[in-house]
């Protein structure tokens, strides 16, 4: 305990502390939708311990890569050239990730506008596979993300405590936030195809990341709230002008 006394009463690790745990809340937003969507195709009965499964192996395996926060920092380092460009194991990594993203959210867009064709969803029918396919594919994000905020984190802070604090209260609120985010998508069928525009955002964003061009991330996030907010007020209308034709009929 003494070893941290000194980090303890620094106000600039407190700072840092504050900081990074907005900044992993922040970021969990994203894979936070890609979960709920994910999630939802499951049997009912399966949702939840999915998104618990998934969001706690999650955990795990941000706390062992922190564990080896000093080779995961050597990601950054170019491993071949192409057009100009060093391309390290880091932008091969985001790249790889923002693929993934763009195709899932394009086949599931796919299939919601075309629900007959059940043979291009990218869940297999058998629930033993799905809820494999599903904690799999979590896992399989998170560690694209995981290791994008842990390159991040350390520029912000050396000490390695503050990251590790600011990952499990993270992960606490994405916790929290999994089951009801899930169901407030799943009772409102708009809110699917909006988060799957994000989700092509986000994939998008991650491909251009790894080829070297810097998007700020105030101008996703900024953009997704205000997507979000015009998508709140839609719903409102909607609610409106049903409790008005119910008005209506009632009165005839």
């Amino acid at each position: 305990m003494q070893d941290y006394l000194p980090l303890l009463q620094d106000p600039t690790a407190w700072v840092a502390l504050v900081t990074l745990v907005v900044m992993e809340v922040v970021l969990g937003i994203d894979n936070l939708i890609f979960i709920s969507i994910l999630t939802n195709k499951l049997p009912e009965e399966m949702r939840e311990r999915a998104r618990r499964i998934g969001i706690g192996l999650a955990l795990i395996m941000r706390l062992a890569l922190l564990g080896t926060v000093a080779w995961i920092v050597q990601l950054t380092t170019p491993i071949f050239e192409l057009f100009g460009h060093g391309f390290s194991w880091k932008d091969l990594i985001l790249i790889a990730g923002g693929l993934f993203l763009v195709w899932k959210a394009t086949k599931e867009i796919h299939h919601s506008v075309d629900p007959v064709d059940h043979e291009e969803d990218f869940i297999a029918s058998s629930a033993t596979t799905t809820f494999a396919s599903a904690i799999g594919q979590i896992l399989l994000l998170d560690l694209v993300f995981s290791i994008d905020s842990i390159i991040t984190a350390v520029g912000m802070t050396p000490h390695l405590p503050i990251m590790v604090i600011a990952v499990i209260a993270a992960v606490t609120v994405m916790l929290l936030a999994a089951t009801p985010l899930a169901n407030f998508i799943a009772k409102n069928p708009t809110v699917v195809m909006l988060a799957l525009g994000f989700l092509l955002m986000i994939g998008t964003t991650l491909i251009a990341e790894g080829m070297g061009f810097h998007v700020p991330k105030g101008y996703i996030y900024a953009a997704m709230a205000f997507s979000a907010l015009v998508e709140v007020l839609n719903m409102f209308a909607r609610r409106k002008r049903a409790s008005d034709r119910k008005g209506k009929t009632t009165l005839h």
